[in-house]
Parts: C-alpha cells; structure tokens; sequence
C-alpha cells in the first residue's frame, strides 16, 4: 500500500484463551471428544439461569423504553443504585456521575488503554487476563509492563519487584490490580491491597482495579473493594454482570471513578473517556436496566450464595487431585473461577511428547508444536488436547514468563470435573518424564 496502515501496537493482540477454540474444533472435526475448560463462560458450561432472573429480562422486553437510546453515560436509575450499594459501604462516596457504562468490560478496557498518552504506562500483574495486557501493549507499541506474582506466595504480588518496577520506569502512570484475580483465582488480602494503593500515591499514579469477580470468593476469604481503601488517590473499579449473574451475552460492565476532582489530569483523561462513549452514543439499554431488578431481588443473595459453594467445592477437588504431583506448583483458588498450574523451572523441553492414537491428529499437533518459538507450555497444551481431549489454556498467554497452564472451574458435572482433573494428574509426571 501507499502508506503502511498498521497500528504500530497490532502485534500486542493476543488472546489465547479463544484463539485455541480453533484448534480444538480442528481436532473435533478429526472425532477428538473435547473438554472446553479455556473460557470463562458459565452458561457455556451448562449453568442454569433461574427462572426469576428470566422473568426480569423477559418483562423488560415488553417494555418499549428498553429498546431506545439510554444517556450515554448510562441509564441514570441504575448509576444511582449502583453508586448507593457503594456509597453504603462507607468509603469512598460517589454520584451516578462517576459510573460510566460499557458495552461490557472487554470495551471498556480498549478505552481505558486506548485513551492515555502513547508514552504513559500501565503496570499490570504477570500472569495477567489477556484483555488487559493486550490493551495496554496495544495502545503504546510495545510489550506489556509488568510485576511479578508469586507462584510460591498464593499468587499474591511480589511488592518489592512492583515498587521497583515503578520507581525505575517514569512512564508507568497507572496501576492494574485484578482481586479476585485472574488467570490465578487469588485473592488478595487487605493488607495488600493497602500496600499497592500506597504506592500508587507514593508515586502519584492512578489505580485501575477489575473488580467483576469481587462477589465470588470462598474458601473462607474476604476481600475489600477499592472504594473502601482507596482514600485520595485516583481510581477507577471496572465491574459487570457477565460472571456473576452470570449474564455474559449482555455485554454490560461498567467503571466507577474515584477522585476525579482531586487531579486535573485524571479528571480531563476521565473526559476523554466520557467523550469517547458520546460518539458512539450509549451503551445497549435492556441489560443496564436489568441490574437493580437482578441485584435487589430476594433470591439473588441465595443464588450467589449457592455458585460460590460450588466453586468452592470444586476448588478444593481440583487441589487435593493436583497439589501433590510431581513437577507442578499448585495453588488454591479462592475466588473467580480459574486455577493456573505451574510446572516447576526447569521441567519443559521441546522434547516431551503424549501418545496421539489418531494419525491425523497427530500430523496436526506435530505441525503446531514445531512452529517457530513456541513456548514450551504451549506444547504442552496442544499434547494434552489431542491426547485426551481437555482443553486448558498455556499459561504463557497471560504475559508472564512463568510456564503452565490455566484451568477453569466450571464443569458442572462432578464426576466428569473429576475425570478432567484426575487424567491431567496422570499425564502431566507421563509428560515430564517421571
């Protein structure tokens, strides 16, 4: 072409934990029976969406004013409730001014990212979702900015490499925390939340934290919102609906914001955002006006209640058939609904191999695994698919250097939930060689 048309960030798009699908749809086609355990999508997996819940949306539907344009920052009575419920915790208190609707998070993570200084860094975890490190790689041109978290610490992060990762890198501006995270399922105690915030103030940063799993932890956890600890400092929360009603179709997230007024700076980068979701007019009207119904509703505590015990459960059988196999360290979940494994330094090679009974897909996998730079968790990956049909997601992906993978908990059926985590029990010391 005349001129080059390329975004100088088009290579930072990445996103393993679909780009997999197509794989696994290869080896179906090839008569692999798969197990999709690389999304997070509830209803993907076979959640039932409770009768009440169908009843709002359906009722809603019925209603004209659910098919028009709704205010660009939202619709007013659902930024009211929202701002309400956290204005009621008592920490940091904001209008419906401050919440600013999506066309769920995954948009508003582009114009979060999309919207800053090419020169202004965001530092975020490692792992970390892939929505987010691509965005923010995406909108500099270059790789992502990140700080560490420890495999051998519950997945808590490193602090000293974060503060140090700030103090010797002027760009960063921002700070992303994930709580309850994910690739990980950790979730970070108060403590260390304090800590992160305290240096984002200490280094005059703004605080972006996705929050859209804040109301799923267990395992006898707890966990403070930002709006609670976040004082002065500047802040955005990013929240949604997909996984907790769980209503993922909806594409309905939204961001609270906190401390505008104390930063002009923020507060003109906030404008632009704003700015930005005017050209496109609003976000969809049907879901958002869902939300108040969904959230006040008498059986929505219960219903929450009984998915995160299940989880729960599921958390714990996933780590009393793991935690003990060689060559993986394993932590427990405690909130969301992932669990990333990592296989001990060391233990890869380009070497390893599962048997493939299937010519076929064997040729396939043969082909995909001596592609150039492949990581080796992601040979891994593809083994374990065509080798027994369990899809997972390399954890390498998730822009850390550590080598894994990344499981969810969603499989309803137990004895099958089972079946997946003990067959990867056994094939992983097969795989390693032990």
């Amino acid at each position: 072409m005349r001129k080059n048309i390329v975004h100088i960030g088009a290579g930072e798009w990445v996103y393993e934990i679909r780009a997999i699908v197509e794989i696994a749809e290869k080896l179906q086609q090839l008569g692999i029976k798969t197990n999709m355990e690389n999304i997070g999508d509830p209803i993907a997996k076979g959640e039932k969406i409770p009768v009440w819940m169908k009843k709002i949306v359906a009722d809603l539907a019925m209603q004209d004013c659910s098919y028009g344009y709704c205010a660009t920052k939202g619709v007013l009575e659902t930024r009211q409730f929202l701002a309400e419920q956290t204005n009621a915790r008592g920490g940091a208190q904001i209008t419906a001014e401050d919440v600013i609707f999506f066309n769920g998070l995954g948009d508003a993570i582009q114009k979060v990212y999309g919207l800053m200084r090419r020169e202004a860094r965001v530092i975020g975890p490692s792992p970390t979702y892939s929505t987010h490190s691509s965005a923010e790689g995406a909108h500099s041109g270059q790789a992502p900015v990140t700080y560490r978290l420890d495999p051998h610490n519950h997945w808590y992060p490193d602090l000293d490499d974060l503060r140090l990762s700030i103090k010797y890198n002027p760009s960063i501006a921002g700070l992303l925390i994930i709580n309850p995270d994910n690739p990980t399922g950790a979730v970070y105690p108060e403590r260390i939340l304090r800590e992160m915030i305290a240096v984002a103030r200490e280094y005059d940063l703004f605080v972006i934290i996705d929050e859209v799993y804040q109301n799923i932890v267990y395992n006898g956890q707890m966990t403070r919102p930002l709006s609670d600890l976040v004082g002065d400092v500047p802040g955005i929360s990013m929240k949604g609906i997909s996984k907790e009603a769980p209503w993922p179709g909806a594409r309905c997230g939204w961001i609270e914001v906190y401390n505008a007024d104390k930063d002009p700076v923020f507060a003109r980068y906030i404008q632009s955002i704003l700015d930005s979701k005017m050209v496109e007019v609003c976000s969809t009207t049907l879901p958002q006006k869902a939300i108040p119904k969904i959230l006040s509703h008498p059986e929505y505590p219960g219903w929450l209640k009984e998915r995160t015990a299940r989880y729960e459960k599921y958390s714990n059988i996933a780590y009393e058939l793991l935690k003990d196999v060689p060559g993986l360290e394993v932590n427990r979940t405690n909130g969301a609904f992932y669990m990333s494994v990592v296989f001990e330094r060391g233990s890869l090679n380009d070497r390893q191999s599962l048997p493939i009974e299937s010519p076929e897909v064997k040729e396939l996998v043969e082909q995909l695994v001596t592609e150039p730079d492949i990581a080796l968790d992601k040979r891994f990956v593809y083994y374990l698919l065509a080798s027994t049909g369990i899809c997972v997601v390399p954890l390498s992906s998730f822009s850390t250097p550590e080598r894994g993978f990344r499981i969810t908990l969603l499989e309803r059926n137990e004895d099958e939930f089972r079946k997946i985590f003990h067959t990867i029990a056994e094939v992983v010391p097969q795989y390693l060689g032990l």
